[in-house]
């Protein structure tokens, strides 16, 4: 029988909580998985290396994205298999693979869906599934970590991104594959890995986990008004087509700023850094999907 272990972050709540998680696996012949709950998501690394030493063959993790990029940072290039339990606010990487915010589904996919092989980035040797990201949406990000996003869930980031439309612009170089893309004035850098972001909104048409490119995108919005338009464009699928975005997709980015730049991997904030390095990594994680041979890959 398949070892399956649990990495849960004890303040997200899914279903009827964790009690009935135990209750659904052990409906499904897991009574005794290893448990592993955590307080924060920076702790969840750790018990998920732990969970991986003991044998176990696939990870339930039990949180948001920021759970989920720390185990999948944790565990990329093992042969370890990740299953989603989606318990966040976003919970992007889940909607991109088809995995519903539904118990008894998610744990279902987790225990008989198919183990699909996915890139992963990274950023400064930091593993992602979802998306990177410097200067607009990491400060979106960072505002609304500080518990707005638990007390009012996704509306904390339409505020505190409306909030910070006016931020100051940094100064940017981008090389993608060796080659100089951009010199020039930025309010975001966005780097993904899959097509949708927050709301569903399809940012980069056509991108998927599994073909071994990066897409980014680099928006140069200086004001409400400019942003507007772009956000509009964005909206609709069409996010190439504004004067104030650039595109590019490749398997390495070096960027660099003129000041210390916030930046954030699948919504989780991280430090102001001035130099970011960008790569992909084929095939390097195996995640639960939902098993059927009439979708294409996830995107």
């Amino acid at each position: 029988m398949t070892l399956v272990a649990v990495v849960a972050h004890s303040g997200k709540t899914l279903g009827g909580g964790l009690v009935e998680l135990r209750e659904v696996l052990a409906e499904q012949g897991y009574p005794d998985p290893l448990w592993f709950e955590v307080a924060k998501s920076s702790k969840a690394p750790k018990a998920a290396r732990r969970a991986f030493a003991k044998g176990a063959e696939v990870v339930f993790v039990w949180g948001g994205d920021g759970s989920v990029q720390r185990c999948i940072d944790a565990l990329a290039g093992s042969t370890a298999v990740i299953a989603i339990l989606p318990a966040g606010t976003a919970n992007l990487l889940a909607t991109n693979l088809g995995v519903p915010k539904d118990l008894h589904e998610a744990v279902r996919i987790g225990l008989s869906g198919e183990r699909r092989a996915l890139d992963t980035g990274s950023v400064n040797g930091e593993h992602f599934a979802v998306m990177a990201g410097a200067g607009f949406d990491a400060l979106m990000i960072k505002d609304a970590d500080g518990g707005m996003k638990d007390r009012v869930g996704r509306v904390a980031y339409f505020w505190t991104g409306a909030r910070n439309l006016s931020a100051r612009r940094v100064k940017a170089t981008i090389d993608v594959d060796g080659k100089r893309f951009f010199k020039g004035s930025a309010s975001c850098v966005l780097v993904g890995n899959v097509s949708k972001i927050l709301g569903g909104i399809e940012a980069f048409t056509g991108a998927r986990p599994d073909d071994g490119l990066l897409e980014l995108g680099v928006v140069t919005a200086k004001n409400p008004a400019q942003w507007t338009r772009t956000l509009g464009r964005v909206a609709v699928g069409q996010g190439e087509k504004s004067k104030f975005v650039e595109v590019a997709r490749g398997t390495r980015f070096r960027i660099r700023f003129d000041r210390p730049f916030p930046y954030e991997l699948d919504g989780g904030a991280r430090p102001a850094v001035k130099k970011l390095r960008i790569k992909v990594h084929p095939a390097s994680i195996k995640i639960c999907v939902p098993a059927d041979d009439a979708n294409p890959p996830p995107g």
